[in-house]
């Protein structure tokens, strides 16, 4: 058995807090283990000055972390599971997706102020079109102002940049402690959740058996199981990490509903629909749901948003 691990993860303060809690939990059920916390830097980390939707490409926050698990630099793995493009190498899999943390976006805004209570013509942070396209549909009224960089920068930068407001993921915010500076917590309804939003991937190679035989404690069936059925719809849908698409799936009495949106990135056109099934179809289901949605409409929408990258 190796006596060093090492795990693969971006260098921000949420990556860094997912890793250890990985390495912490690997730690805690295999005396005697070691494991050492590498981080690398991806290209989505290096470009901070340009829109996600403009860089282009799939996997901006997972290829260099991917490369270094090829050349064996890295065991495995850490990713927030809705930066995981549907398409991994073909050495590479994902041996465990773990529970859901909250799936919502919350919504942190200036003064404390509700979503209903936001001024007209607010200026509202996000990174994400999805956001942006679900936003502008409830409030076309608003602008929305591109926000990258960390979680902790981007929460900075509602006081640095002006804004009334900005929109990120509830789980991350709930994982670093900070629910306090969450105002409010948007509904399935109103912002269906970006696919895999909430769970955390943990990639390795295939035939590490070791390392495989670790991670399988990791692994949340029901997550893991609605997770699939998001990526397959995402998949179908050739959709990258930064257009209008939006997936989530919850399992109740072994049936599984998965709720699927593609919008344009105003937010004026949005097909919605969401579709039931048995557990062991799901990824049948998110397939099923795209070609719903393609046949709908939704094939004209993506090819436009396409055309801005």
């Amino acid at each position: 058995m190796k006596k060093t691990i090492k795990i693969g993860t971006r260098g921000s303060q949420l990556a860094l807090w997912q890793a250890n809690w990985v390495k912490s939990e690997l730690e805690k059920r295999n005396a005697g283990l070691a494991v050492e916390i590498i981080k690398i830097k991806t290209t989505g980390d290096k470009i901070l000055d340009v829109p996600l939707a403009k860089v282009g490409g799939k996997g901006l926050f997972v290829k260099e972390i991917e490369e270094a698990l090829l050349r064996g630099d890295i065991d495995l793995a850490v990713h927030s599971m809705k930066d995981v493009p549907t398409d991994l190498p073909a050495e590479l899999h994902l041996s465990a997706i773990t529970e859901r943390e909250d799936p919502r976006d919350a919504l942190i805004s200036k003064d404390k102020r509700l979503f209903n209570e936001l001024p007209e013509r607010a200026k509202i942070g996000t990174s994400s079109l999805r956001r942006q396209a679900q936003l502008l549909h409830i409030r076309p009224d608003f602008r929305i102002q591109q926000l990258r960089g960390n979680l902790d920068t981007r929460i900075k930068k509602l006081t640095t940049e002006g804004l009334d407001a900005i929109i990120v993921a509830a789980a991350g915010v709930r994982r670093m402690g900070w629910q306090d500076k969450i105002t409010e917590y948007l509904s399935i309804d109103d912002s269906l959740p970006a696919i895999g939003q909430g769970a955390l991937g943990i990639e390795c190679r295939i035939d590490d058996k070791e390392i495989n035989n670790l991670l399988e404690p990791f692994n949340h069936p029901e997550t893991s199981v609605c997770v699939k059925a998001e990526r397959a719809f995402l998949k179908k849908l050739e959709g990258g990490c930064q257009v209008p698409i939006a997936a989530y799936g919850i399992i109740k009495d072994k049936n599984i509903s998965l709720a699927g949106l593609v919008a344009s990135v105003d937010g004026t056109e949005m097909h919605k629909e969401k579709i039931e099934g048995k557990v062991e179809d799901a990824e049948k289901i998110g397939i099923e749901l795209a070609e719903k949605l393609l046949s709908r409409g939704a094939d004209k929408v993506l090819q436009e948003v396409y055309g801005i990258k």
